[in-house]
């Protein structure tokens, strides 16, 4: 089925692993009237799965989407409007995209910096065996810059502290409900806008199964979101430091965020439950490790932390499992 999660263990999907069909042609929405369009020949190759995947939360996603053609979809909310963008890669190698919405001007302008144009890969040195051969295996892996913080914010909020499942059904649940249809060919949505995400009431938060601390952390994100946009265009350490003002927002939170709106090499991410022992075992066959160790592991790679980390992610060598899954849960029964 086209659009599902590529069929490599959980690791590997988290460093942002989404499967794209390898693409029959166009498929019967290119060319969709009213779309504008580019065609853009990137540099280096660029491997779209690996690129943008870290921009879609779960399999069902309603504003992401892979079609059978290899086209990726990709609905969302710009500063000029809601905007639907298709990304695909023609026969010469080159990027075809097309955009349709009231945003489309702004997402086909930000499309290089989307498809990693601001990246440095080359400034990547790997240091370990399996760092090598993951990043050998994978010369397509670009980090995305969206430009655009409550857009990667929010997810990642609605991601603390609960398993990824929950927090991909409250996303759905979210945008399917104060969301808008978004404009094209494709039954995407859009995520609402900041005053929407503001105003949406408590029962709203409770039947998406999003408890009072989380929701008052969007909530308070959601209230200062012109403030939080300035750190679309800001040195990270800064731009971590804006956003960590807002209570409820950590160096998890942060670092999560900033490596999509911010296309942050080096924002590694700290206090996370798995990836200090996923980075800790496959570089030493430490399961144990904690956030000081992991750190340790990733000084080599200063500068390159997150992609380092990401990298490792893909190589899906991880501790065995020796304790139950994270309980499940959905306070939207209750």
């Amino acid at each position: 089925m086209a659009g599902r999660f590529d069929p490599l263990d959980r690791t590997a999907v988290r460093g942002g692993r989404t499967q794209v069909p390898p693409g029959t042609g166009p498929g019967p929405a290119a060319g969709a009237a009213g779309a504008r369009r580019r065609h853009r020949s990137p540099g280096a190759p660029v491997d779209l799965g690996l690129t943008l995947g870290p921009l879609r939360r779960g399999p069902a996603d309603p504003t992401f989407r892979t079609t059978p053609d290899g086209s990726v979809w990709r609905a969302t909310r710009t500063p000029g409007g809601p905007a639907t963008l298709r990304v695909s890669r023609a026969a010469d190698g080159a990027i075809e995209a097309e955009a349709w919405g009231p945003g489309a001007d702004w997402v086909l302008t930000a499309l290089p910096a989307l498809l990693g144009a601001d990246d440095d890969p080359a400034a990547f040195v790997p240091r370990h065996r399996l760092v090598h051969a993951s990043h050998r295996s994978r010369p397509g892996l670009r980090l995305t810059r969206t430009g655009l913080v409550l857009e990667s914010l929010i997810p990642v909020v609605l991601e603390q502290k609960v398993t990824s499942d929950e927090a991909y059904r409250s996303w759905r649940r979210l945008v399917r409900r104060y969301g808008e249809p978004a404009p094209g060919p494709q039954d995407l949505y859009v995520m609402p806008d900041a005053r929407t995400w503001a105003l949406i009431p408590s029962w709203g938060w409770h039947e998406a199964g999003v408890d009072m601390k989380r929701s008052s952390t969007i909530v308070r994100a959601a209230r200062v979101a012109a403030r939080l946009e300035e750190a679309a265009a800001m040195e990270p350490a800064r731009a971590a430091a804006r956003l960590e003002a807002v209570p409820g927002i950590g160096p998890w939170t942060s670092a999560e965020t900033l490596q999509r709106s911010n296309g942050a090499a080096d924002a590694v991410t700290t206090g996370d439950l798995h990836l200090p022992g996923i980075v800790g075992y496959a570089l030493t066959g430490e399961r144990d490790a904690d956030d000081e160790r992991m750190l340790e592991l990733l000084a080599p790679y200063a500068g390159q932390r997150h992609r380092a980390a990401r990298l490792i992610l893909l190589a899906g060598r991880t501790p065995p499992r020796r304790a139950p899954r994270m309980y499940r849960s959905d306070i939207a029964r209750f």
